[in-house]
């Protein structure tokens, strides 16, 4: 499995693929499917992140903090 910097560079291979594509006046679906290949794997690394760093972010402390939390949650939400 990938980890979190190898998936970013995937994503800005992607991005950067796109501009060019957009440069070279490409057809317009191409450029979607590249777009929403770009998002999925934004998506997946927010979805890593998540996974591997919610406790971290949580325990800062030996004491919760409930306003941490819930914007943790929130944003979790926003994102999906």
């Amino acid at each position: 499995m990938k980890n979190t910097k190898q998936l970013i560079n995937n994503i800005v291979g992607q991005l950067e693929g796109v501009k060019r594509m957009l440069d070279e006046k490409k057809e317009c679906l191409d450029v979607l499917i590249q777009l929403k290949a770009a998002k999925s794997g934004i998506n997946s690394v927010i979805n890593k992140i998540i996974e591997e760093k919610t406790l971290e972010c949580l325990s800062g402390d030996s004491k919760v903090d409930k306003e941490k939390i819930q914007r943790l949650l929130k944003e979790i939400v926003n994102n999906n």
